[in-house]
């Protein structure tokens, strides 16, 4: 038993090396075989380069000198005790009139404090008996007790110690600058990194915990070992060339955080989450350069997508004098037209360059016929999308102004929704299963579990314009998106979503938008750092700008072919003559534009690697 401990540390390195080499043999199954002994090299030598460094930060530690002396002084012990139980093996035999070698007795001494008891040698007086039970016994306690415990306290925990010290960094490297501090790995933060990685921006996550840091680094995110709130963290990693930090935890940590790094450098912005709001003051205190409220920023959206809140035509987003909306083709003439019959953009100067129907995202061409059902999302100026209400908006038969929106979910992005129905005067009632939320707070606050139909229909469901689901609880979000799809067919309904991959689900459930504080939060940070995220329309799709890439200088959108290769729009050109909305596609492209895109994350991906 004690020698599969002793092993362990090497068959932990032999088995990484023979998954590596399995993984990449299948991956190279229709390769020629000859090519596959050199594969093994290759990945022979990429697993052993780490280890000298593994074995030089291992022995250099002083602790580990330390135990090693000790787990010597041990095995030492060990072996003294077997040279004095082999001296006394062959003492015994003499007793007994028997005669063995020297190697006999260390055999036999093995073979008994092993508990492997072959049975070949035996005593047969009882002294010799006796003798034999105290070396099986000891043998018992040395080899299969203490030695292992011994060997793993001593040796293999911190081996695998120094291991994850050698994955996870404490600090890096000289030269590093531009980079982004990120003391926390939320949802926010999870996907900043994406977004981080997609534009080739250098980033850091701080972890105090070096199992924790190990998992991450494992997981793929490029990871340092540190206290969010210690100066020396900050020194290790660069602060003073750093680009931007990043800070999402809770109140009291970010607040720690940003005087800790104000106290080492006033000039590196800092962008810090608060909950509270009375924490927004302390958190622009310590000289933080923006502090967001997320939830409250989701809940403002949430509600600003609420059907009736203003004209048909509802803005969503600007940029410059350009102007990215939405309506739904029911509050238009378009529904089950063909756009290349329409000649928008001769009568209006606008354009539809995106349809959202039922979660999913399509990009108009000539020959699409427009549903009753579709999201038509629009690109313009301030007066051709005033230009496209006057051509094509229908008078809606009106809301009835005691029509409410039920708020499903009483926490912070509810409330944030409330805010703006209350700044548009618009009845609503807030469903809210925990007391302590709805106590006190007047008949618009209905205390309830959401998924109980009697306190739907008390809340108004069956009489209400728009149902705004705001629970941080995905699995609870879509079960109520299905729910309120089921008994008002009509009804528009917005949802949040916590993770990404529940965004497909809501949709499937019935849900008309869904947003994320998640996706607005990293969009909100990525554009601090370089302004071409302009806005998520909503969950999984987004409008974006970028220089004119190199590659297609010269030409023009047609020979580009940027939608067919990577799914993206062009909905825009930004020159220094001004902004061109909806392109001619025969324009020449020009090194010094900007090209303004729509399209689904999968797609602005593919166009950022592309181009």
């Amino acid at each position: 038993m004690s020698s599969v401990f002793l092993f362990t540390a090497s068959v932990d390195y032999i088995i990484t090396f023979y998954d590596n080499v399995n993984c990449l043999m299948l991956k190279s199954a229709d390769e020629p075989n000859y090519y596959k002994p050199l594969l093994i090299l290759i990945i022979f030598h990429k697993n052993m380069k780490y280890l000298p460094s593994q074995l030089l930060f291992f022995f250099q530690n002083k602790t580990t000198r330390k135990n090693l002396v000790l787990l010597t002084k041990f095995l030492g012990f060990i072996a003294l005790i077997i040279a004095i139980c082999s001296v006394l093996f062959h003492v015994l035999m003499l007793y007994e009139g028997r005669e063995f070698s020297w190697v006999t007795g260390l055999y036999w001494t093995l073979t008994v404090m092993s508990t492997l008891g072959f049975g070949d040698i035996i005593f047969h007086t009882d002294l010799g008996l006796l003798f034999t039970l105290a070396v099986l016994s000891s043998g018992i306690i040395l080899l299969l007790i203490m030695l292992p415990f011994t060997f793993i306290q001593f040796f293999y925990a911190p081996w695998l110690e120094s291991q994850s010290k050698i994955r996870t960094p404490r600090e890096l490297p000289k030269g590093t600058s531009g980079h982004i501090i990120i003391t926390h790995l939320d949802p926010i933060t999870e996907k900043l990194v994406a977004k981080l990685k997609r534009r080739h921006f250098q980033y850091v996550l701080v972890e105090p915990e070096l199992q924790r840091a190990s998992e991450l680094y494992d997981a793929g995110y490029k990871v340092v070992v540190g206290e969010p709130d210690d100066p020396e963290t900050y020194h290790r990693l660069r602060i003073k060339d750093a680009a931007l930090v990043v800070a999402t935890n809770d109140d009291l940590v970010n607040t720690s955080v940003a005087f800790t790094v104000r106290e080492i450098t006033a000039s590196v912005p800092i962008v810090t989450s608060a909950n509270q709001e009375h924490s927004l003051d302390i958190l622009k205190f310590p000289g933080n350069t923006h502090v967001f409220q997320f939830a409250k920023m989701l809940g403002h959206e949430l509600g600003k997508r609420t059907r009736g809140l203003g004209r048909p035509v509802n803005i969503v987003s600007r940029f410059d004098s350009l102007n990215i909306a939405e309506i739904s083709a029911a509050q238009t003439s378009l529904s089950g037209q063909r756009l290349f019959d329409l000649e928008m953009r001769a009568k209006t100067g606008a354009s539809i360059v995106g349809i959202w129907e039922k979660g999913r995202f399509e990009i108009p061409t000539r020959d699409t016929v427009i549903s009753d059902r579709a999201l038509l999302l629009l690109a313009g100026t301030t007066s051709q999308l005033e230009r496209f209400e006057e051509h094509y908006a229908v008078t809606e038969k009106p809301i009835p102004t005691d029509s409410p929106v039920l708020i499903l979910g009483g926490g912070r992005v509810g409330l944030a929704a409330a805010e703006i129905l209350d700044e548009h005067g618009i009845r609503y009632h807030v469903v809210e299963k925990r007391p302590n939320l709805t106590m006190g707070k007047g008949e618009k606050f209905i205390q309830g579990d959401a998924a109980d139909i009697k306190i739907l229909e008390k809340a108004g469901l069956m009489g209400a314009r728009t149902v705004i689901i705001t629970t941080h609880n995905d699995a609870m979000n879509i079960y109520l998106a299905f729910y309120c799809r089921q008994l008002r067919p009509d009804i528009q309904i917005i949802s949040r979503a916590t993770n990404e991959r529940s965004v497909s689900k809501l949709h499937m459930a019935g849900a008309d938008l869904v947003m994320s504080f998640a996706s607005m939060g990293a969009n909100s940070i990525i554009n601090i750092l370089k302004n071409d995220e302009i806005s998520m329309f909503t969950e999984g799709l987004n409008i974006f700008s970028c220089p004119m890439p190199r590659s297609l200088v010269g030409g023009n959108l047609i020979d580009s072919n940027i939608r067919e290769t990577t799914g993206c729009s062009v909905i825009a050109l930004k020159s220094l003559q001004g902004l061109v909305v909806g392109p001619d596609p025969s324009m020449p492209l020009r090194l010094e534009d900007e090209i303004i895109l729509i399209g689904s994350t999968e797609s602005e991906q593919h166009f950022l690697e592309l181009y």
